[in-house]
């Protein structure tokens, strides 16, 4: 179990345009780390160094960029070990969510949550990890999942490919890593009111539609903030927890899987029905 402070340490954080990795961004700040930031929205990272410079952080450098461009992802780790040396902690924050039925998905859905939330963070570890182990310092490594790479929640098909699969190379890495002193913390939110709740594609729904936004507006009030996420994740990373869970609903959830699967098997079917129920007054609407 490898244990990791934030103090005088080198971070790289993805998604840090918003969200929790903003506020991941803003708390590893004030613990004493010295950030290296990016996201493909240049005006919400902008923002991020403004609030963390503000606070009296140090951002060594940002960058906004697509995190599936392995080309810029490369360039991007050049110029950040030129300017920091070495890096300590990389934290892959950023990804985007594309939920809907197989019957409406085409194959652009499924490429773009693989490319951007297993890819994107693939290429992130590739880019900065072979320095971490070179450098013989240790380290840690954070993967954002989701209760998506955990269950088989209803509709969330192409998402949920691309974060069990980040889940799977997470669990590797864990073993591969340890020699090195490396650490490797998987994340696993749950509801979690970000600007991704407000950007989800769901397919062949009409997201105007006030069952929709019903909907919405009820997973947000169910919803844990980016603060207290970010808080909940850098403390398992402090503490060298393998598995993170940022409410406790899925941490629920998730021995049910393992130890009680017949209310997992309930829940996740009812959970199902629910959701046809709310696609088909949704389309109905329309």
């Amino acid at each position: 179990m490898t244990k990791s402070t934030f103090d005088a340490k080198t971070v790289v954080i993805t998604g840090a345009g918003s969200g929790i990795g903003r506020s991941a961004a803003i708390q590893a700040a004030a613990k004493g780390a010295r950030l290296l930031l990016t996201d493909v929205n240049s005006a919400g990272l902008d923002e991020t160094v403004a609030l963390v410079a503000a606070s009296g952080g140090t951002v060594l450098l940002h960058e906004a960029f697509d995190i599936s461009n392995e080309d810029a992802v490369a360039a991007f780790a050049h110029r950040a070990l030129s300017a920091a040396g070495a890096v300590d902690i990389v934290m892959n924050v950023a990804g985007i969510s594309t939920w809907g039925r197989i019957q409406d998905l085409d194959s652009k859905h499924w490429r773009d949550c693989v490319e951007i939330d297993l890819m994107g963070p693939i290429h992130v570890m590739s880019a900065f990890v072979p320095t971490m182990i070179e450098a013989g310092n240790g380290g840690h490594i954070v993967n954002v999942s989701s209760a998506a790479g955990l269950f088989g929640l209803p509709i969330h098909a192409p998402y949920s490919a691309a974060k069990f699969g980040l889940r799977g190379v997470s669990e590797v890495l864990r073993f591969d890593l340890e020699q090195y002193d490396i650490g490797v913390t998987l994340v696993c939110p749950g509801a979690v009111d970000t600007p991704l709740v407000g950007t989800v594609d769901i397919v062949g729904v009409d997201r105007d539609s006030p069952v929709i936004a019903n909907s919405i507006g009820k997973f947000q009030r169910h919803a844990v903030s980016p603060d207290s996420a970010a808080a909940t994740m850098i403390r398992g990373v402090e503490k060298g927890k393998y598995l993170v869970f940022t409410s406790p609903d899925i941490r629920i959830g998730w021995y049910a899987q393992r130890y009680a699967p017949w209310g997992y098997n309930f829940a996740m079917r009812r959970l199902n029905r629910q959701f046809t129920a709310i696609l088909q007054k949704a389309t109905s609407s329309a």
